[in-house]
């Protein structure tokens, strides 16, 4: 594995999901990664397992997901030594990374020119909720409110007929795309360091990566007028190629063929139908914009006499682009999905084994080095040694509090 970011050192004062996610994609680079936790609380996010959320004995998937091959250490920074030990970590860091809210980080004097004054070459990264400027700067928030609710994208996602706006497909799916924009801005920015000396500081917010996921639609919006994205369900879809398709045993097959003419007629003789190929209603792509629920309702019909795996054999037959509409259990085992490497086996500290999502990207056709979420406060002594800290020195500080 080439370990691009070898030799980078990021010091992460972040908590939960979103933020740290950029600080375990780096280390799967390569970087060492000292992620900053509370001696007795730790990352919050540790707090999910005694919550129920994960059962007795079960991975800490939520913990590993963002935490990858980081080191922890335990240090109050509410602690005048916890705050010199931070600042002496700062002074050899490449990469000071905090999602702590502005003030917060003036509280506990963390802020840019707090962390320059020590390293005016370290590269300054935060993210928030909803950006540095203006009047919610101050104000938290979580990917299903900020990145998924305010952006627009739930109003698009969610039918008018259901009543409700849906939620965002699962836990940290925004807080995952955040953090990899964050991991790639960092990477920029220290390109740009290496090339002019100078030092950046970097913000990303889970509303702007809200607001550039849903950036097609707010162009639209902003160039038309339109108060709302047109929603359609599948029975009413514009183009009866661009759908979604329930098979006999109750499974779904998607279909993005977006050149109608093109695979019209070859998907409609693949299904046994090659007579819809000269129906005048489907004549061509306008014909069958005027007669999209003729022409959804002849293609479900179809479906709706195959399985699961008939459609998808028929399909594969073909040219057009489609999925299947699979479970999360369906991808673990996916061809692609294990023919490529999209998914890592771990053991996390117990020994557990467990499976992990590595980074999207590849560097000479390998993923980076995956490897298990630190526990609480592993790294404290070692990460201390290496500041010149003797044990004895530790010792005290483990018994004022200052560390873990």
């Amino acid at each position: 594995m080439v370990a691009i970011m070898n030799g980078i050192r990021v010091l992460e004062v972040a908590s939960w999901t979103y933020v740290p996610v950029a600080g375990g994609i780096l280390a799967e680079w390569g970087a060492d990664v000292l992620k900053v936790e509370h001696p007795e609380t730790g990352d919050p996010q540790r707090g999910l397992v005694t919550s129920g959320l994960v059962p007795q004995g079960g991975v800490a998937h939520m913990v590993e997901l963002p935490n990858r091959g980081k080191r922890s250490v335990g240090l109050d920074l509410k602690s005048e030594e916890g705050r010199e030990l931070l600042l002496e970590l700062a002074a050899r860091a490449d990469v000071f990374l905090t999602n702590f809210l502005p003030a917060a980080r003036t509280k506990l004097r963390i802020d840019v020119e707090d962390i320059r004054a020590v390293n005016p070459r370290i590269v300054y990264v935060r993210g928030s909720a909803h950006g540095q400027h203006g009047p919610d700067a101050d104000r938290g928030g979580y990917d299903n409110s900020t990145f998924w609710a305010r952006s627009g994208a739930a109003d698009t996602a969610s039918p008018d007929e259901l009543g409700y706006p849906v939620t965002q497909p699962g836990a940290a799916f925004g807080d995952v795309l955040g953090g990899l924009t964050i991991a790639g801005g960092i990477s920029a920015a220290l390109l740009h360091r290496e090339r002019t000396g100078e030092a950046l500081t970097v913000d990303n917010s889970l509303l702007a990566t809200g607001a550039w996921a849903n950036g097609a639609n707010l162009a639209a919006s902003a160039a038309f007028g339109i108060e709302r994205i047109p929603r359609y369900n599948p029975a009413d879809a514009p183009n009866a190629l661009v759908n979604s398709y329930r098979t006999q045993d109750g499974r779904f097959v998607s279909l993005v063929m977006l050149e109608s003419d093109r695979y019209w007629p070859e998907l409609t003789t693949a299904l046994g139908r090659p007579d819809l190929v000269t129906d005048p209603r489907f004549a061509d792509h306008a014909s069958r914009m005027r007669n999209n629920k003729e022409a959804i309702a002849e293609i479900s019909a179809l479906f709706g006499a195959l399985s699961f795996a008939e459609a998808q054999e028929v399909l594969g037959r073909g040219r057009g682009a489609w999925a299947p509409v699979q479970t999360p259990l369906e991808v673990l085992d996916d061809p692609q999905v294990v023919a490529n490497g999209y998914l890592n086996e771990l053991k996390d500290a117990n020994g557990t084994p467990f499976r992990l999502v590595p980074a999207p990207l590849q560097f000479n056709g390998e993923t980076g080095d995956t490897r298990r979420a630190p526990v609480h406060g592993e790294h404290t002594d070692e990460v201390l040694g290496e500041l010149g800290l003797d044990m004895d020195r530790i010792l005290e500080l483990k018994i004022s509090g200052a560390v873990l």
